[in-house]
């Protein structure tokens, strides 16, 4: 199995700000409670994570992780490019970003705080013959073990939303991107209208039921929807990218506004 191993959880403040905007699971009291409680419960749901995920979206996380990867064919067809999948799970959004390569050898790496995550994106990697191009790290979204200025292109699907600090992991994003280069957040939203209302039911009730009798676990499929009601919306998403440093901010909606990307580009 290739991957790093780099310990950073505990470097976050002992107590909740009450300016600082993260998730924030049921029981935790501050910011180091809260990642820890989002570690354990990926880990809790590893083995059963990707069967959910297809279940749950009915195939349709297929279609947004190609749509964000062809995003950055420019980046990813470019010789020698750096490329970090951050918060990767069990490495789909990496696997994604690989396919688009061509002929290309760009250094793909993904990265995640959950040890049993990362073991299931190794083995599938060697399953799809990628064990050689694609290399995994387990590491702390809020302090990456990169130097300033390494990667041409840094994404996230579906993880971003359970840092404890956003706008920390936004720092920490520009600081580890070249100027001039590009990330993509990828996670879900709240549609509005009719369609919102359908969702909001099959999310906040007949998707936890179905995640907790699939995975035998309960809190995670409950923490879902909280983690996206408490999730910034786009305006005030966009807003906070600015203000970490990025232009040509932007955010595109998949699926009617269920899900979308957040894209930028580091200033100079």
């Amino acid at each position: 199995m290739r991957y790093e191993s780099w310990r950073g959880i505990n470097t976050v403040d002992k107590e909740f700000d009450s300016r600082v905007v993260g998730a924030a699971p049921v029981g935790a009291r501050d910011r180091d409670s809260a990642a820890r409680a989002v570690r354990e419960m990926f880990t809790s749901i590893a083995p059963r994570y990707d069967l959910l995920n297809h279940v749950l979206s009915f195939n349709i996380d297929k279609l947004w992780w190609w749509r964000t990867a062809r995003k950055f064919d420019a980046i990813l067809r470019r010789p020698k490019a750096r490329v970090l999948d951050l918060c990767c799970g069990t490495g789909d959004m990496t696997f994604a970003l690989s396919r688009r390569t061509g002929s290309q050898t760009p250094q793909i790496l993904g990265a995640d705080f959950s040890h049993a995550m990362l073991q299931r994106a190794s083995a599938k990697s060697a399953q799809k013959g990628r064990a050689a191009t694609l290399r995994w790290i387990e590491a702390d979204a809020l302090r990456l073990p990169f130097p300033d200025g390494h990667f041409d292109l840094v994404t996230s699907a579906f993880g971003f939303r359970n840092l404890a600090d956003y706008d920390a992991g936004l720092r920490e994003i520009a600081r580890v991107l070249a100027p001039g280069g590009e990330f993509g957040i990828l996670d879900f939203g709240e549609p509005g209208g009719v369609l919102g209302s359908f969702y909001r039911v099959y999310f906040k009730k007949v998707l936890p039921a179905i995640g907790t009798v699939i995975s035998g676990v309960k809190g995670p499929y409950a923490y879902l929807p909280a983690s996206v009601e408490r999730f910034p919306a786009p305006d005030e998403m966009m807003n906070r990218l600015h203000q970490a440093g990025f232009r040509e901010v932007s955010w595109t909606p998949y699926s009617f506004g269920i899900a979308g990307l957040y894209r930028g580009v580091k200033s100079a």
